[in-house]
This record gives structure tokens, C-alpha cells and sequence, in this order.
């Protein structure tokens, strides 16, 4: 199977591979790690953010390819939208919907699709891990000069949001700095 298949990636945790029939597999290091992106894949099966798994071993996962294009290198070529934006706000309102206590994600872990629907590829530590606003989102966006016109959307969204992840992250802003 691996070997008529197309290599995607590699990171931290594994390797993945397109497979012939258009899913992917990730063949990770450590089980456990396989075994929590597992989980969280089963407890977010019906949510249209994340992709349909269709089997796993100890060490593999096969799901959806999540087709479209990574945010961050969208972004870089075509700047943000407020469509973007308030996708990015109803994916953390889903993230919150699923009891998730890290309510965060990467931007090298969201995928746009047409129409700018956002898939999710990698969840990591969101039943374990406590993050009460997307600070590496809007990290991400902030290296790539468009957390203000993010956070202008969120704004008008939701004030409260916007109040909550502005002061948080210009909080966290200022002890890295220092």
C-alpha cells in the first residue's frame, strides 16, 4: 500500500502518504500519540470540520484527504477575507461546541477548501490540554500581518471574543517579549 502511494509530510509525531484511493495515512512514532489523535477524530465524527476516519491500527490512521489549500500559505498569497475570518470564529465556536478544553489550533493544521470551509488535520491535546482562546491561531495570523483585520471581524461577531482572545493574546505577547 505505502509503496504505491504519494508522500505528504512528515512532523513530530509521524509521516503521511496519499493513498491511491484519495485518503491519506499517518504512520505515527509512539502509540499513544496514534491513539489520542484517534480519540479525538471518533469524538468529533460529526462535525463537518474534521475528517472521516476509516480505520486504525496502533500506529496508522487512514481518513479523508483534506483537499484545498493550507490557510497560512493562502493567506500569504491572498491575504485574509471576512469570510476566512468568520469561518475561523465558527470553527472555535465548534471547538468549544465539541467540550474541547484547548480551544486552539495552528494554522498549518487548517485546510481551506473551496468556498473557504476549514478542515482540521491535526488535533492535539483538545480534551486534554486547557486553552481558553486560539493563541497559536492568532499567532499565525500575526506573522502573517492579518491579526488585525482577523480580529476586526471577530469584533463585530462576537464582542465578547474579541475582548477575551485580544487581552489574552496581548498578554501573552508581552512575557514572550520580555
Amino acid at each position: 500500500m505505502i509503496r504505491a502511494s504519494e508522500f505528504l509530510g512528515s512532523g513530530h509525531n509521524g509521516i503521511v502518504y496519499l493513498l491511491p484511493n484519495q485518503r491519506v495515512i499517518k504512520i505515527f512514532k509512539d502509540k499513544r500519540i496514534c491513539d489520542k489523535e484517534y480519540n479525538i477524530f471518533m469524538k468529533t465524527r460529526k462535525s463537518k470540520y474534521f475528517p472521516k476516519v476509516y480505520e486504525h491500527g496502533d500506529y496508522y490512521i487512514v481518513r479523508d484527504l483534506a483537499d484545498g489549500q493550507r490557510l497560512d500559505k493562502y493567506i500569504k498569497k491572498h491575504g485574509i477575507t471576512k469570510e476566512i475570518s468568520h469561518n475561523l470564529v465558527k470553527l472555535i465556536v465548534e471547538f468549544k461546541r465539541l467540550n474541547f478544553k484547548r480551544l486552539d489550533i495552528r494554522c498549518k493544521d487548517l485546510y481551506l477548501k473551496e468556498g473557504f470551509s476549514i478542515t482540521v488535520i491535526d488535533p492535539k491535546n483538545n480534551y486534554s490540554k486547557k486553552v481558553n482562546y486560539p493563541r497559536h491561531l492568532m499567532k499565525g495570523l500575526n506573522n502573517l500581518g492579518v491579526l488585525n483585520e482577523f480580529l476586526s471581524v471577530v469584533s463585530e461577531v462576537d464582542p465578547e471574543f474579541y475582548k477575551l482572545w485580544d487581552s489574552n493574546f496581548k498578554q501573552y505577547l508581552e512575557t514572550t517579549i520580555k
